[in-house]
């Protein structure tokens, strides 16, 4: 017998191309007065927000299945009641509902996913990543600090370009999705091969 899952009542914010993974950090502004509530009760209660992408961005749109758990970090509260912060990734979660609430914002019953802490890439797996990183690189005119990169463990080099690549938010789910590190860089290569064969024209390329 399957057992039960344990589950959580998070808070989320709902945006579309703002994905979070764990280790890494984001900077949010926040403005509406529904998002300053949030931030107001994340700091009373344990100072998480849920982040998770809508699959349109309109309002009350569905959500996607799998977010990511942050930390409030750094923050700065303004007169006017707005906030600058910064939102540290803690762990990924897999939405089970949404839940009826009073509050402003929306909450949402999830599961925590369990993370292979240990997990690193192969030798091949590495230099094959970096390769075409470079290559994707060059290709989009980027200037990248090549020796710093080297110097990043397996996790933080993957979860930190995932992060940050110039992918449409549908390929940026994909990868906030994949199960497993390797996983994560396999798509991520994939993902740079094909975007890299586009000269960053009109077209729009995504993977919908």
């Amino acid at each position: 017998m399957t057992p039960d899952i344990v589950t959580r009542r998070l808070s989320i914010f709902p945006l579309t191309g703002a994905v979070l993974f764990p280790g890494m950090q984001l900077p949010l502004h926040i403005f509406e007065p529904r998002y300053r509530a949030l931030v107001g009760d994340a700091l009373i209660r344990d100072r998480q927000i849920a982040m998770i992408q809508p699959q349109r961005p309109v309002e009350g749109a569905p959500l996607y299945r799998v977010g990511c758990v942050g930390r409030i970090g750094e923050i700065q509260a303004m007169d006017d009641g707005r906030y600058n912060l910064i939102l540290e990734g803690t762990a990924r979660f897999r939405l089970v509902r949404e839940l009826e609430v009073t509050t402003a914002f929306r909450q949402i019953e999830a599961e925590i996913l369990d993370e292979d802490e240990d997990e690193t890439l192969t030798h091949a797996q590495r230099g094959g990543f970096e390769r075409e990183a470079r290559a994707f690189a060059s290709s989009q005119g980027y200037a990248v600090d090549w020796g710093s990169v080297g110097r990043l463990d397996d996790r933080s080099l993957i979860n930190g370009v995932s992060q940050i690549a110039p992918f449409d938010p549908a390929s940026k789910q994909a990868l906030l999705e994949a199960g497993s590190l390797a996983e994560r860089c396999e798509l991520l290569v994939q993902l740079m091969q094909f975007y890299g064969r586009h000269d960053g024209g009109e077209e729009i390329v995504t993977l919908q």
